[in-house]
C-alpha cells in the first residue's frame, strides 16, 4: 500500500470523525445546549469582545476558567477542548509575538546565543497575548462545539448578518462534509485496488487523477444541489424546522453575562 494513499486516506478519515464528534456534543444535554442560540451567539460575543478588552491577566485567566468549567458543564471533554485550542496556538500567535520578546525595551530576563536579550517586559507581553487570544478562540470554539451549526447560522440574524450570507456559509459547511465523504470513498476505493509498494511517479499521478475527478463531481453535485433546493420551494431564504424560543433559563444566562462583561469592562476603563 503506498504510503502517501495512506496519509491522506487517514487524513480524510480523522477530518469526518471530528466534524461528526462535533455534531454529536452539539446535541448532548448539557449547560449551553439548552440555551437558545441567538443568546449564545450575543452573550459570546459580548464575552469575547471583554476578554480583549481587560487589561489584567488575572481577570482574563478567571474568565479561560469560566470556559473550562462552561465546557465541563456542557458535557465537552477537557483534554479534547483544551488540545484543540493550545497544541496550534504556539504556532501561530506564537510565531507572531516572537519579535517581542526581544524588541520590548525592559529588564533583560534571559540572555541567548547570537547576543539576543529576551526582556522581561517582553516575556510578560507576549504570555498576556497568548493568554488573551486562547481564551477568545476558546470562547468561539465553545459556542460552536455546543450549538448546532444550522442553529448557529441562523441565529446569526441577530447580528444582522445578511441572510445570503449565512446560507452561503451553511452551504458551503455541508457541501465540504459531502466533498469529505466522496474523497474518503474516493480514496478507499484506489487503496482496495492497489498491491505492493508505488513509485512517488505513480503516487502523484494517482493523487492528480482522484484531485481532477473530484473537481469534476464537486461541479455536478453544486448543479445538483441548486436544483433540489428550488424543487423544495427555496426561494433565496433558509427556513429551519425548530425556530427557537426563549426561556427563563435565557435570561438568567443573559444577565449573568452581562453582569460579568460590565465588571470586565468597568474595570478596564
Amino acid at each position: 500500500m503506498s504510503g502517501a494513499l495512506e496519509r491522506s486516506l487517514r487524513e480524510v478519515s480523522e477530518r469526518l470523525e471530528q466534524s461528526l464528534f462535533a455534531e454529536e456534543m452539539s446535541r448532548r444535554n448539557g449547560l449551553l445546549q439548552s440555551l437558545d442560540p441567538r443568546v449564545k451567539v450575543v452573550s459570546f460575543l459580548a464575552l469575547i469582545i471583554a476578554a480583549n478588552l481587560s487589561r489584567h491577566p488575572a481577570m482574563i485567566a478567571g474568565l479561560y476558567l469560566l470556559t473550562l468549567l462552561l465546557a465541563w458543564a456542557s458535557a465537552v471533554p477537557a483534554g479534547f477542548f483544551i488540545r484543540r485550542v493550545w497544541l496550534a496556538l504556539p504556532f501561530f500567535t506564537g510565531l507572531v509575538a516572537l519579535p517581542a520578546l526581544f524588541l520590548t525595551p525592559g529588564p533583560p530576563l534571559a540572555r541567548l546565543p547570537l547576543g539576543l536579550i529576551v526582556t522581561r517586559t517582553g516575556a510578560t507581553t507576549v504570555l498576556f497575548l497568548l493568554l488573551r487570544v486562547g481564551t477568545s478562540i476558546s470562547l468561539g470554539l465553545l459556542l460552536i462545539l455546543t450549538t448546532p451549526w444550522a442553529a448557529l447560522l441562523r441565529a446569526l440574524t441577530v447580528l444582522r448578518v445578511p441572510d445570503t450570507l449565512v446560507l452561503m456559509l451553511g452551504m458551503t459547511y455541508r457541501y465540504i462534509f459531502v466533498l469529505l465523504r466522496i474523497t474518503n470513498d474516493m480514496f478507499l476505493s484506489r487503496r482496495s485496488r492497489v498491491v505492493g509498494r508505488l513509485s512517488t511517479a505513480q503516487e502523484r499521478s494517482i493523487q492528480g487523477a482522484i484531485a481532477g475527478t473530484l473537481l469534476a463531481k464537486s461541479l455536478h453535485t453544486s448543479g445538483e444541489v441548486y436544483l433540489a433546493m428550488q424543487s423544495r420551494g427555496f426561494r433565496g431564504y433558509a427556513h429551519t424546522l425548530r425556530p427557537g424560543r426563549i426561556t427563563w433559563r435565557d435570561y438568567s444566562w443573559a444577565a449573568a453575562v452581562a453582569l460579568l462583561v460590565g465588571a470586565i469592562v468597568f474595570l478596564a476603563c
